[in-house]
């Protein structure tokens, strides 16, 4: 580890400019559109300049009054907003995407076409089809992409990531992994809630309900801290709800390519947690346990040895977490903060690609492979429960070849 003491500045390498950042959703009233705005403001390397914040054209007026832009760049199509944009000097670099699922293939397609970087909402798409033909128009084109799991950017995940790989653990043998919310114990999406209404049709989030919505974070940060990949899962989805066409709760085991075995458990319908995701992961040699709703803290126990909680901002941690930290130990980052984080991060790497130099810093954001394999474990998921939890392979490692491959299923439980 860094025998460095915690530092607050020069976090990332100094912009020359600010990225001419456009919007895609976020004018009517949503969560994740502003987040997206404050994240990308937080560190003062995106400049906001253009948005398409809603289909409604007096929706999208306002909102675009709200965040100070140009009327002329406040569009009411995504498809115009990346046609002229494009053809600007002054057109946005990159463009964030914070509308429902089964919009975001056909407005990702569009702004690769035109060449412009994207930072997509998760779960990538609505459905495998739609993420592999995505998937496609990115290795063809020009732009880069990068999808928002943005657990993965909080400091002390960084440094569990980091422990794993310098072998602190030794083979890794057990992941567990959890995301228990509550919002969904009451039908509030047959009772006129608009953003839970979306979020358990299958017309717009897809095949899967929490699965799809938390569940894709969970299998997210389970792969990103460990570095392994998934080979066989076997799962049990469920509606409490009465009515409710997709699952507010799921259980699903896990097999990974080095033989460790894990669960994720995900539900909405808990009462009593509010945000609570949670990883642990045990290896040979010590096991190491984080929670989201208290993300300065890292459990490490070492086997047969005292156990310590390493501490956001103290010293001796590794140079990637510092990096993601902004203010000393006591003053508490959470989640808008590590959102920033991805933002910052992938500013860095959009700024080294103009320049066709190596990125200063690693990106470690989730990218289109990421994404496709998200959407790929969502419909193993209901693959296998829907068969009875049958085992299924939801698609190998972060390439073109494997992640084109479709669930396929087992042969039985795996070995």
């Amino acid at each position: 580890m860094s025998s460095t003491a915690y530092v607050s500045a020069n976090r990332f390498p100094a912009p020359k400019a600010r990225l001419r950042l456009g919007l895609v959703g976020g004018g009517g009233g949503g969560f994740i559109g502003p987040v997206h705005a404050l994240a990308a403001r937080m560190d003062n390397r995106y400049q906001l300049v253009a948005g398409a914040l809603s289909s409604n054209p007096e929706t999208a007026r306002r909102a675009g009054a709200a965040f100070f832009l140009d009327p002329k760049r406040t569009y009411i199509d995504y498809r115009e907003m990346a046609e002229r944009e494009a053809r600007r000097a002054d057109g946005i670099e990159v463009v964030a995407i914070a509308t429902p699922n089964h919009t975001h293939h056909a407005i990702a397609r569009a702004f690769v076409a035109a060449g412009i970087h994207v930072i997509c909402d998760k779960p990538l798409t609505a459905t495998l089809e739609d993420a592999l033909d995505l998937q496609r128009a990115v290795e063809l084109g020009n732009a880069a992409f990068y999808v928002t799991h943005a657990f993965a950017a909080y400091p002390m995940i960084r440094q569990a990531r980091e422990m794993v790989r310098q072998g602190l653990l030794g083979d890794i043998r057990l992941v567990h992994v959890e995301f228990m919310m509550d919002w969904l114990t009451e039908p509030i999406d047959q009772e006129g809630d608009r953003h839970a209404a979306w979020r358990t049709d299958p017309g717009r989030s897809g095949k899967g309900g929490a699965i799809s919505d938390i569940g894709t974070h969970a299998f997210h940060l389970a792969r990103f801290v460990t570095g392994l990949e998934v080979k066989g899962l076997s799962a049990q989805l469920r509606s409490f709800i009465p009515g409710r066409a997709l699952d507010d709760n799921a259980h699903v085991l896990l097999r990974f390519t080095n033989g460790a075995e894990g669960t994720l458990m995900v539900s909405q319908v808990a009462p009593g947690n509010e945000c609570g995701l949670r990883l642990r992961v045990y290896g040979e040699k010590a096991g190491l346990e984080w929670a989201q709703e208290d993300s300065d803290h890292l459990r490490f126990a070492p086997f047969g040895r005292a156990i310590r909680t390493l501490a956001r901002g103290e010293p001796g941690l590794f140079a990637g977490t510092e990096r993601m930290s902004r203010v000393p130990r006591g003053h508490p980052e959470g989640y808008l903060e590590a959102f920033a984080n991805l933002y910052s991060e992938i500013a860095v790497d959009i700024s080294a690609r103009a320049t066709g130099l190596p990125s200063e810093v690693p990106c470690l954001a989730a990218d289109i492979y990421d994404g496709v394999l998200g959407i790929s474990f969502v419909e193993a998921c209901v693959q296998s429960s829907r068969n009875g939890g049958r085992w299924i392979d939801p698609g190998g490692p972060r390439n073109a070849l494997t992640a084109n491959m479709p669930p396929t299923v087992e042969a039985g439980v795996p070995s």
